[in-house]
């Protein structure tokens, strides 16, 4: 039998009920598990995790467990450089580039109005997740912990708030991307960057009164779009300005 002692730390609590959060947890096994297959059969998705420790040194995921090992397991560290201790994916999980599950479609417009590359679609089922993440090394936003425990995914986050308002505030927040924000540079409907497009090469394309009334425009690279500093211009600058201000 192995018998381990395990330690989840900050907001990798959220996860375990709420009797077993906070302190030190048994663990029993029949055979040596991978580091990895413990902490999700304890419920903590591997996406979630940044530092494994075990007996005080670094592992990776696939370390196996030992009858007497004391495991410490750390979140994504964003304001702190890990540096060389610990190895536990491919890539760094800090490129902002986004694919979201089908629940999280406001999000994933908060997150291009912000300049985000934010792939959504509501036609994505968990595979098609799962794969793209992996592919496109995309780190999948989700608020399901199954999908994100799959082996395929190892760029995660699970959001925790239900409101998307509040969500982008988390995820910013959690991830550290307020400096990396470039607001109204990327088409709120299909994710691609915009260009600059001089007024008589879109002409054609303007209602008469937005024609008169405004000088510049912006033309999506990928659908096509138009976009220029309307009033909505103004209601979304609002909103951006609050979101980041509760950051500063």
């Amino acid at each position: 039998m192995i018998r381990a002692s395990v330690r989840f730390y900050a907001e990798l609590n959220d996860f375990l009920p709420a009797g077993r959060r906070l302190r030190a947890l048994e663990y029993e096994s029949y055979v040596p598990p991978s580091v990895k297959d413990m902490i999700e059969g304890l419920g903590v998705p591997h996406t979630e995790v940044d530092l494994v420790l075990v007996n005080g040194h670094s592992v990776d995921f696939t370390y196996r467990v030992g009858d007497g090992d004391r495991v410490s397991v750390y979140p994504v560290f964003e304001a702190i450089d890990i540096g060389p201790v610990a190895k536990l994916r491919p890539r760094p999980l800090r490129e902002p580039r986004f694919v979201l599950d089908a629940h999280l479609g406001k999000l994933a417009s908060y997150l291009r109005l912000l300049g985000f590359d934010a792939v959504w679609s509501a036609g994505f089922d968990d595979a098609d997740l799962a794969r793209i993440s992996s592919e496109d090394q995309r780190i999948l936003l989700s608020r399901d912990r199954g999908l994100l425990k799959r082996s395929l995914v190892t760029h995660g986050c699970y959001v925790r708030q239900t409101e998307p308002r509040s969500q982008l505030i988390e995820l910013l927040r959690r991830l550290d991307l307020a400096s990396l924000a470039k607001p109204f540079t990327r088409c709120l409907k299909c994710n691609s960057e915009l260009k600059e497009a001089a007024k008589e090469t879109v002409a054609d394309r303007l209602p008469p009164r937005t024609r008169e009334l405004y000088d510049r425009f912006w033309s999506c690279a990928g659908c096509g779009r138009l976009y220029w500093a309307g009033s909505h211009h103004g209601r979304m600058r609002q909103f951006v300005a609050s979101v980041l201000d509760r950051l500063r």
